[in-house]
């Protein structure tokens, strides 16, 4: 009896450690999702990016030879758990403004990069100056490009509106999104299955509409994306401001994702009366040094870490402060044990 149980004790362990070692490699098995609205050297600063910086982001790409992938295709290795190349690429950009098509478009041509553009419909349709054209987005097609859902109305679709039922919210905003995937079909011939969260927010329930329709969603949070990803809410780099500064964007295209497997909480809008929300990861076993781990929160700078179970990877993340009201983000990067890179994860 004694003999059965330590062999059913090893073989637990065997399968466990079997398991954790799994799911390191597929943490190596990664790519970088870069996030872009405006192109131009007097657009708004907080989601724009000057030519100089975008020109120096591509010559980096290139002569450091980065593939450079449709999204699509990257999500699709991922979910089938296909091996990708290590330095591998996808570039996005939000709200399909005209200078996607008068500066990004030549330069990601000449390159041959293809590139995935997220559309608020309702904008397009009604024809405002500031968005691109059907016949502009036809063309850009024809070369390469993907166009896909940035909702009809880019709205706050995490907010009900005043006296709306849970279910009256679910059906407006299945008929928003729906209604921009429908007006991509009859414009451009497709529409993507991917999605991209208005203002990167999002909650659980707005997470299953999303999986409900058989989307891949994408957020505003930044690291990189693995096998073990949230397929609802995948994470991107946004490219503005000092945040498309150089020795950024070199820091983020090299990095890795940490591996978390698990997050508490889960739900990413809290209530009002949790102003200093801790967060509780569990990470997988990795090429990362533990006692690297650093986390950022906004204004507040380093917050603290505290590792509860260092051989489980159990750590929370606690603020400083309160935090203040609106969208706020934890970043958290670690060093990698062999590399001169860093393993991400950004929480919203």
């Amino acid at each position: 009896m004694k003999t059965s149980n330590r062999i059913i004790l090893l073989l637990s362990y065997l399968i466990l450690m079997t398991l954790c070692f799994s799911t390191v490699a597929l943490s190596a098995e990664h790519a970088v999702v870069l996030q872009y609205h405006h192109f131009g050297d007097n657009m708004p600063p907080s989601t724009s990016i000057t030519l100089e910086q975008f020109d120096q982001q591509l010559k980096y790409l290139s002569e450091n030879e980065y593939n450079v992938w449709p999204l699509e295709k990257i999500v699709a290795y991922l979910r089938e758990k296909k091996e990708l190349p290590d330095r591998c690429v996808a570039i996005t950009i939000d709200d399909a403004y005209v200078s996607v098509y008068e500066e990004a478009f030549p330069r990601l041509k000449k390159l041959g990069y293809p590139f995935t553009v997220f559309v608020p419909t309702e904008g397009v349709e009604k024809g405002i100056k500031s968005y691109l054209t059907w016949e502009q987005m036809r063309e850009m097609q024809g070369a390469g490009a993907v166009f896909a859902s940035h909702s009809h109305s880019h709205d706050y679709l995490i907010r009900r509106q005043p006296g709306e039922t849970e279910d009256a919210w679910i059906d407006r905003v299945i008929n928003d999104i729906d209604k921009s995937l429908n007006i991509l079909k009859e414009k451009l011939g497709s529409a993507s299955k991917l999605f991209a969260y208005p203002y990167g927010e999002y909650n659980i329930s707005l997470k299953q509409i999303i999986r409900s329709l058989g989307l891949t969603g994408f957020g505003q949070q930044s690291g990189g994306i693995w096998y073990g990803s949230d397929f609802a809410a995948l994470p991107r780099f946004p490219m503005a401001a000092n945040f498309a500064e150089m020795d950024q964007f070199i820091t983020k295209v090299r990095s890795m994702p940490l591996p978390v497997i698990s997050v508490e909480p889960g739900e990413p809008v809290l209530p009002h009366d949790v102003l200093k929300p801790v967060l509780r990861l569990t990470l997988a076993p990795g090429d990362y040094l533990p006692d690297s781990l650093t986390c950022y929160s906004g204004e507040q700078g380093r917050i603290n870490v505290r590792w509860l179970d260092r051989d489980k990877g159990i750590v929370e993340i606690v603020p400083n402060q309160e935090l203040s009201k609106g969208r706020s983000r934890y970043n958290c990067t670690a060093r990698h044990k062999k590399e001169d890179r860093y393993f991400w994860y950004s929480h919203l």
